[in-house]
């Protein structure tokens, strides 16, 4: 025990109770001897200490109209010692003699006033009130007198933050100080003008300047009060976070013209310095595919942070404050954490170094343009050189390409033709129906000299990649693999610029390594959401393939699942993500607001998505696809022996026999749609409800909703059973429904009742304003076009505010192409027919033989 110790002790008291149970406790005296005492803590704490002080009794002196009244601080003079609070740590300890107890209570008692006239009398009183130990504070300024010398003191108008740290936050006080670093301590702009103390024999006094400090504390309060952390209640101002501080002492490091920080205990945290974007030096050195980064930030000369500390640094602030050391940070200016944010996420920070994707640098927009310190190689300089060339101008649209652009077409052109002059990837994501072909024919044309493409779709589309080009962008040459070996080997090896080769992606799996052997001025995949795992086969095999421009086409909105993109943009622009880990972590795994907007931000120029309601002004009012479908292996031969067999009855029947003609094309039809149509008790997969259910599927996920037709009712019932498996929600009628419950289903469809709407052809033709759905799915093609047109005018009709789309699924190499060929070549038959009338009743049974006839036709 120390010397103070020991003096402490000796004011321990025992109390011995009735029950011989004995307490201890301190008198009054023992707070005296704790003035100064360096280990007293604050109660619920373990390290924050408590300043003991000499307490001096403060006399008041304030003018009220023509008269000066008298106040004391404390107003309690029955006690000698006792305890006051002056701040969170700081304690005044009273021991007042028997004089200044005497005076006291005269001061607090007798309620002294003087007049006006004693002004002067009250001055000298003062001098003599300050020599005898009060601290006099008051609008009157005591002169030198016979008693006393009196000292002014220059005053200090800085507000005191005395911060001190409070279980896991901290709490701040504001106070005036004017004597400087001795007490009192005051509040800002109250109390007395004049302050006077005594030191030695020699009286202080301070002339305060109250507007002065009023005024630094409003300006340090607007600063304070912008920081969302703060809490204030009671001229007390706290942070749940302990690290909140640092934005309080980053304001008070700017502020310190106006403010002093105090803390409790010493220094819990210190801003070292603050740097900005200015202070950054970088150095660029390119590589293949990569940019590597070599930098520091040199705050001053005492304090430089090489690059990549700092991105790990950042990566652990929560803020913008980086820890150098404990309890030391550095400020960075919002932009520059910002930044350097982003160029974390973007960046590959390894023990090799700082590496950046080039096409990432792109996301980074104006970073690199903002370093005043930057050094950069050849490459770097043609790189962003040729970048600003391709965005300066516009492709030539091909005049080969036999179609004229929508404006939001060409846009896609101009936008892929742009990527491709960077050597860059795209990814054309419009929603269906935008005419994803047609933009893509149109860049196939436009580098139909660089050499060969390849488009890469699912077999069912294999045929429409081909009619299409034949139709819009003929001075392309189509070429397949058909057979196998050696064949398949020729076709590739005699590919040439103005080649076209359109295949699927199960032969592109199955012959990867061919595939893998051939450059490709241009590699398409359709329907590129298929290789979205990248443990698949299919996926691994796309990755191998060489192009020097690469796009990707889907339907289906990327940002929706980001688990998907990664694969995705590993095919047009490898590298751009980072690796799989990475890109986990970074943006998979964070839950950050700003993590998903900086993805958006290194994504946003290698893909494009436009909706039907974001082009609506530049769309036509009704777009019509025939949405073509491969049978599986099963169902073709299914078909085909149903065919068979009904050539072979016809031939045998004698009479009657346009009916049994009618009977054995209406069985074709539902084989075409699904076998269980024709026997419930197969067991064969419908390839036109699974594509159904996939367009249905995308439509859904883009907020669209759809009417769907179908002649059979029996059609319909499957895909209600499929629909009800799948959780999507309808609407149906048909040929039995009341007129009731129709008028009902369609209230609660139009009212948002409904994903889908099923309708019976026969039943849905007319009468019905169905203007909710965007979307109409002709399940099966009906004789007449017409009877389809006027289904297909529930949705596209008056009221209608978007683009209609009408999908007709047709199964490939079956009745209902020859049923699509009918409808071109006797499109007018419509108007010369009843109103929903069988056209196939008006065919000759030598008519509907050759429709039935393998290869025949009308």
């Amino acid at each position: 025990m120390t010397e103070q110790d020991l003096r402490v002790a000796q004011h321990l008291k025992m109390d011995r109770g009735y029950y011989n149970d004995t307490q201890y406790r301190f008198d009054e005296k023992a707070f005296v001897e704790l003035i100064g005492h360096p280990h007293i803590f604050l109660n619920g704490t373990h390290d924050v200490p408590v300043e003991f002080i000499a307490g001096e009794v403060v006399v008041l002196v304030k003018k009220h109209r023509d008269k000066y009244q008298f106040e004391t601080n404390p107003k309690d003079f029955d006690r000698t010692v006792f305890l006051e609070k002056e701040t969170n740590t700081r304690y005044q300890v009273f021991n007042l003699s028997a004089n200044t107890l005497r005076i006291g209570k005269i001061i607090n008692e007798e309620k002294i006033t003087v007049p006006e006239a004693g002004k002067e009398k009250l001055i000298e009183l003062l001098g003599v009130l300050s020599a005898e130990g009060f601290a006099v504070h008051s609008d009157l300024y005591t002169t030198q007198n016979q008693h006393v010398e009196v000292k002014e003191v220059k005053p200090d108008s800085r507000i005191r933050v005395q911060l001190l740290p409070y279980g896991d936050g901290l709490r701040a006080e504001l106070y005036a100080k004017p004597f400087g670093d001795r007490p009192p301590y005051c509040k800002a702009g109250k109390g007395g003008k004049a302050l006077v103390s005594t030191e030695k024999d020699v009286q202080l006094q301070v002339k305060r300047e109250l507007a002065l400090e009023k005024e630094n504390e409003q300006k340090l309060m607007e600063e304070i009060q912008s920081l969302e952390t703060l809490n204030s209640n009671d001229d007390l101002l706290s942070f749940d976070d302990p690290m909140d501080s640092l934005y309080l002492l980053d304001i008070l490091k700017d502020k310190q013209d106006i403010c002093v920080v105090e803390w409790a205990e010493g220094e819990r945290y210190t801003i070292r310095g603050a740097a900005g974007i200015n202070s950054l030096h970088l150095k660029v050195k390119s590589g293949q595919q990569w940019f590597d980064l070599e930098g520091e930030l040199r705050v001053d000369e005492h304090t430089v942070v090489s690059l990549q500390q700092l991105l790990l640094l950042t990566e652990k602030s929560k803020n913008r404050f980086i820890e150098l050391s404990s309890g030391e940070f550095l400020a960075l200016s919002d932009r520059l954490k910002k930044q350097l944010d982003a160029l974390r996420l973007f960046a590959d920070n390894n023990k090799k170094g700082v590496r950046l994707n080039r096409f990432a640098s792109v996301g980074m927009g104006d970073f690199f343009d903002e370093i005043a310190h930057l050094k950069t190689d050849k490459k770097w300089k043609e790189f962003r050189k040729n970048l600003e060339k391709a965005n300066a101008g516009n492709a030539e649209i091909p005049i080969t390409l036999n179609a004229d652009l929508r404006p939001y077409q060409e846009e896609g052109f101009q936008w892929m033709a742009r990527l491709a002059q960077w050597h860059a990837g795209a990814c054309l994501a419009d929603d269906m129906g935008l005419g994803k072909t047609m933009q893509t024919l149109g860049i196939l044309l436009h580098r139909a000299s660089l050499g060969p493409a390849l488009v890469v779709c699912p077999v069912s589309v294999v045929n429409n990649w081909i009619a299409e080009a034949e139709r819009f962008a003929p001075t392309l040459r189509c070429k397949v693999l058909g057979g196998n070996g050696a064949g398949r080997e020729s076709v590739m090896a005699s590919l040439e610029a103005g080649d076209v080769l359109v295949t699927s992606y199960g032969l592109l799996q199955s012959e990867g390594a061919l595939f893998a052997k051939q450059e490709f001025a241009t590699a398409v995949l359709d329907e590129a959401h298929i290789i979205k795992n990248y443990a698949t086969k299919t996926s691994k095999a796309t990755m191998q393939l060489q192009a020097d421009f690469r796009i990707a086409l889907t339907g289906t909105p990327l940002q929706n699942n980001l688990g998907e993109i990664w694969n995705l943009f590993n095919f047009i622009n490898p590298g751009l993500l980072g690796s799989m880990q990475h890109f986990n972590d970074s943006f998979l795994k964070s839950e950050s607001e700003r993590a998903r907007k900086h993805l958006k931000n290194l994504i946003a120029p290698f893909i494009l998505r436009r909706t039907k309601s974001a082009v609506l002004d530049e769309l036509p009012p009704k777009t019509e696809i025939v949405k073509k479908i491969t049978l599986s292996e099963e169902e073709t031969a299914f078909y085909e022996a149903l065919r068979r067999q009904a050539l072979t009855n016809l031939e045998n029947a004698d009479e009657g026999q346009h009916i049994q003609a009618l009977a054995e094309i209406t069985r074709l039809r539902q084989a075409s749609c699904n076998p269980l149509l024709v026997d419930k008790n197969l067991k064969i997969p419908s390839s036109k409800l699974a594509t159904f259910v996939d367009i249905t599927s995308e439509l859904i996920a883009n907020h669209h909703r759809a009417l769907v037709f179908s002649q059979f009712v029996s059609h319909l019932a499957i895909v209600r059973k499929e629909l009800d498996r799948q959780g999507i929600t309808y609407q149906y009628i048909d040929g039995s429904t009341s007129q009731r419950k129709r008028e009902q289903a369609v209230k609660k469809f139009q009212g948002g009742e409904g994903e889908l709407f099923l309708i019976s052809l026969k039943a849905g033709g007319l009468g019905l304003n169905l203007t909710a759905a965007d979307y109409v799915l002709h399940l099966d093609p009906w004789w007449n076009p017409a009877v389809e047109d006027q289904a297909s005018d529930r949705a596209h009709r008056i009221g209608q505010q978007r683009p209609v789309t009408v999908y007709r699924l047709v199964a490939e190499n079956t009745i209902e192409e020859k049923i699509l060929r009918l409808h071109a070549q006797k499109r007018d038959l419509a108007e010369q027919l009843l109103e929903g009338s069988d056209t196939a009743s008006k065919l000759s049974v030598k008519e509907i033989i050759a429709l039935i006839s393998e290869g025949g036709g009308l």
